[in-house]
């Protein structure tokens, strides 16, 4: 009968966490992902559709699905649909992001934080003036939510009416410079056909 011992590699448990997320550098597995075994651990995930990313200077490593030339994958990773509001909620805090690394007075050891409050002034120039603000603001924090449980934020602080987030810089890996200026630009034909 074989073990598990037997059975396994060095970098094993590093590419389970690969598949069940984000692994950040803090991360028990990050040595094995970011150095030691990157290669073979790179290997093994081809071999069923997908290709490691590691950002060490950003301090993070994912999984992406490798797409043929129709944009076609074998399917192991299961894409979601977010919806509108959340993806205007992505929208905005990419946005903030891009902002933040642009200007380097305000870039303090490479994270931004973002109170709830912000999140909202900010979405409130992105409604379209027909859209029913009030219910959006209203399910704002579902939104938000959402969005924690996707990965692209981290709350950090929460004091009575307030809660702080930070923004995960995965959120630029998969909502690029193309796809925030191609939903600017659809906003912006939403607006004006309205």
């Amino acid at each position: 009968m074989r073990t598990l011992e037997q059975q396994t590699k060095p970098y094993s448990k590093a590419i389970v966490k690969l598949l069940k997320g984000i692994v950040e550098r803090n991360s028990p597995e990050w040595e094995n992902i970011a150095n030691n075994y990157q290669e073979e651990i790179q290997d093994y995930l081809a071999q069923i559709g997908l290709e490691l990313i590691v950002k060490k200077d950003e301090g993070f490593a994912f999984v992406r699905q490798l797409e043929d030339e129709d944009g076609n994958t074998l399917g192991l990773i299961v894409r979601r649909q977010i919806g509108f509001e959340t993806s205007l909620v992505l929208i905005v805090l990419r946005q903030s992001l891009e902002e933040f690394d642009s200007n380097p007075a305000q870039f303090q050891g490479g994270e931004k934080f973002i109170a709830d409050s912000e999140i909202k002034d900010e979405i409130e120039m992105f409604l379209p003036e027909t859209f029913n603000r009030v219910k959006f603001i209203k399910e704002l924090d579902g939104y938000i939510k959402r969005i924690v449980e996707l990965g692209y934020l981290k709350e950090v602080s929460k004091k009575e009416n307030e809660t702080r987030y930070q923004i995960h810089r995965i959120i630029k890996e998969k909502v690029t410079l193309d796809i925030l200026q191609d939903f600017k630009n659809k906003l912006q034909d939403y607006v004006e056909s309205v």
